[in-house]
C-alpha cells in the first residue's frame, strides 16, 4: 500500500560514547567530594580521637558543652574536671573538645569587681480607661487594707 514499513536502526557508536561520559562525570564528582568532604573530616577525627587518649591530670580543656576546666582525674572512659575551686564535674573523655595552653584558665578568669547591671522594670503604656479603672481599684482597695488593719488590731487585743 501506499505507507511502507519502518524497521529500527542499529545503534551507533554515539550512544556508547555518552555512557563513558556520564560514567567519567560520576567518578570526578566522588573525587571533589572525598577530597573536600570526608578526608578533612575523617583527618579531624583522627586528631580528635588521639587526643582525647593522650589526656592527663593537669591538663586544660574545653567540653563539647562550652565549659572550661583543669583536669583532675583520668579513666578509661571518664575525666573529672573542676570547673572551679571545689567543684568537680565527671565528663565522658568524648565530650572534652579542646585542649588548651597551660595557664589559659588563670588568664581568662573573670575578675570579682564586675557590677552587674540592675534590671529595670519596662514602662507600660495604658489607655484614659485603664487609668480609671486603675485609680478605682486603688481607692478600694486602700479602704479594706485600712478595715483589715484595725479588725487585725482588734483580733489582736482579744486574743491578749
Amino acid at each position: 500500500m501506499l505507507i511502507s514499513d519502518a524497521y529500527a536502526q542499529a545503534a551507533g557508536s554515539g550512544q556508547a560514547e555518552a555512557g563513558w561520559a556520564n560514567l567519567i562525570l560520576l567518578i570526578g564528582i566522588f573525587v571533589i567530594f572525598w577530597l573536600l568532604l570526608i578526608r578533612p573530616q575523617a583527618r579531624r577525627a583522627k586528631e580528635h580521637k588521639q587526643m582525647v587518649e593522650n589526656l592527663q591530670r593537669g591538663d586544660e580543656v574545653i567540653t563539647n558543652g562550652g565549659i572550661l576546666g583543669l583536669i583532675l582525674n583520668v579513666s578509661e572512659s571518664y575525666v573529672v574536671v573542676e570547673i572551679a575551686p571545689s567543684h568537680e564535674v565527671i565528663v565522658l573523655k568524648s565530650s572534652v573538645q579542646t585542649l588548651l595552653p597551660k595557664g589559659t584558665l588563670k588568664s581568662i578568669e573573670p575578675s570579682k569587681n564586675i557590677r552587674q547591671p540592675k534590671n529595670k522594670p519596662a514602662k507600660s503604656v495604658s489607655t484614659p480607661a485603664q487609668e480609671n479603672k486603675s485609680t478605682e481599684n486603688k481607692d478600694t482597695t486602700s479602704d479594706t487594707t485600712a478595715n483589715s488593719d484595725t479588725d487585725d488590731s482588734a483580733k489582736s487585743g482579744d486574743k491578749n
